[in-house]
């Protein structure tokens, strides 16, 4: 079985090595066939020149003035410079300082590389042969050796180069090596802190922009999702057993009260009816919990569909409408043009309802209670419930949409500290989040949806 490359700091530190003199090879290789080809043409360029500068002293002075003028210019070069042969028809030399035809070298004129004894050493080089009148060869070559010191410094250039690559390659990767074990060991230490416990760890970050930076980050705001999500159901919990051992152990003492006391059939249905109370009390509290946990984790979702929020908001107010009447209350709704969402009708019907019944709940006789759909900026869609109530401490808006949480001006009222956390809850669902702010007097409880991508902007009519 063929197993993975491992994607391990020294791995990472050895790629970047080797792309680095993989770089470095890609861009010397254009340049080593630039070399080749430049010298290679320049100097076939050269030599025909010098074969057709030859080639007219022939015309002029014939074989003889041929023959004395190579011998002189062999006489008068520098040593190794030019390899020039005068030949008959028959290959046989007649001046030049090759002593007989060099075998690679065909009767055809054109230019060749052959190997050749030349001075008593052997070499190669390119020769240019020119076919003269009468069947007389003209034979121009020259060491292709003339070079090699230039190549070879080259390639001792290019050799040092890798190897400053590789050195300076070395030490980088070295130090990231160093860095990323560093930020590693961090994130070690942070995610052994939070398995001991310690829900307050979070990993170090450095204010920067890199993706280790980013990692951290969105590492750090999951966390502080676990730690609200731990807490909650810590204090959930602890919030069941205080709110439901009331109701649990009032029923058990009215029960036990009738099935020790046997009163009157009167009175023993009276104490069941108010039994059965305590009993939809705690149902209530139960649904709510478990409308609250299909919320977070976000199972409705996959049921969102248009919903015309003005429509929704009108039909909570129609329904609240003849309470609000009894208690005297002026209940009211103000819309602009209607803005189409991607949600659960549902649940934001069901969110709206807690908000006006909130403010039911605290608005005093002959108070104000209105429900508005106020302008947004694109993408972000706001239902606010205004009241002209007691309102909330500034200290206790924090905690206002926390599960069972109730405040001072809540302490006589009906309820069970749960329709503020739903409309949160539904809120967070559909990209957004609850606000509450003063109304002076009263309360503004404003559900914001930053609907972004889920939105869908659409005038009805």
């Amino acid at each position: 079985m063929t197993r993975g490359i491992r994607l391990s700091a020294l791995n990472l530190a050895l790629a970047y090595v080797l792309f680095g003199i993989a770089a470095l090879v890609c861009f010397a290789a254009p340049l080593w066939y630039a070399w080749q080809v430049t010298i290679r043409d320049g100097r076939a360029e050269i030599l025909q020149e010098d074969a057709d500068r030859l080639a007219e002293v022939f015309h002029r002075g014939g074989i003889q003035g041929m023959a004395s003028f190579i011998d002189a210019r062999v006489g008068l070069q520098i040593a190794n410079e030019r390899m020039l042969l005068f030949t008959d028809a028959a290959h046989r030399p007649l001046a030049g300082n090759l002593a007989a035809w060099p075998r690679g070298v065909p009767a055809q004129p054109g230019t060749y590389t052959s190997a050749v004894d030349f001075q008593n050493r052997h070499s190669r080089a390119v020769f240019v042969h020119l076919l003269l009148p009468g069947g007389y060869n003209l034979l121009v070559g020259r060491d292709v050796a003339k070079f090699a010191p230039l190549e070879a410094r080259f390639w001792y250039g290019l050799t040092a180069a890798i190897v400053i690559v590789s050195i300076v390659g070395a030490i980088g990767a070295v130090l990231i090596r160093r860095e990323l074990l560093s930020r590693i060991h961090d994130i070690r230490q942070t995610v052994s802190a939070i398995m001991q416990g310690e829900l307050s760890h979070r990993l170090p970050t450095r204010g920067g922009t890199d993706e280790l930076d980013t990692l951290s980050q969105t590492i750090n705001r999951m966390l502080d999702q676990i730690e609200q999500l731990v807490h909650g159901i810590s204090n959930v919990s602890n919030s069941i057993a205080h709110d439901l051992r009331t109701p649990l152990a009032e029923l058990r003492s009215r029960l036990e009260e009738l099935a020790l006391t046997r009163p009157p059939v009167d009175v023993t249905f009276a104490e069941l009816e108010v039994a059965v109370a305590d009993v939809d009390r705690v149902i209530r509290i139960f649904n709510a919990l478990l409308r609250l946990a299909e919320i977070d984790t976000g199972m409705r979702r996959s049921g969102f569909v248009p919903v015309d929020l003005a429509h929704v908001c009108t039909e909570v107010v129609e329904f609240y409408l003849p309470a609000a009447e009894l208690r005297g209350v002026s209940l009211s709704l103000r819309s602009g043009d209607p803005v189409t969402v991607a949600g659960d009708p549902l649940l934001l019907a069901q969110a709206v309802s807690n908000m006006v019944d909130n403010a039911l709940k605290f608005a005093p006789p002959n108070g104000r209670i209105t429900v508005e759909i106020p302008q947004r900026s694109e993408g972000v869609t706001e239902i606010s419930v205004a009241d002209d109530g007691p309102g909330i401490p500034d200290a206790e808006k924090p905690m206002a949409a926390d599960r069972f949480f109730r405040g001072d001006a809540s302490r006589g009222s009906p309820g069970i500290g749960l329709g503020l956390s739903i409309v949160a809850a539904v809120a967070r669902l559909h990209g957004g989040a609850l606000e509450l702010t003063d109304n002076h007097p009263g309360l503004k409880a404003r559900m914001i949806i930053e609907s972004g991508a889920s939105a869908i902007p659409h005038r009805l009519g």
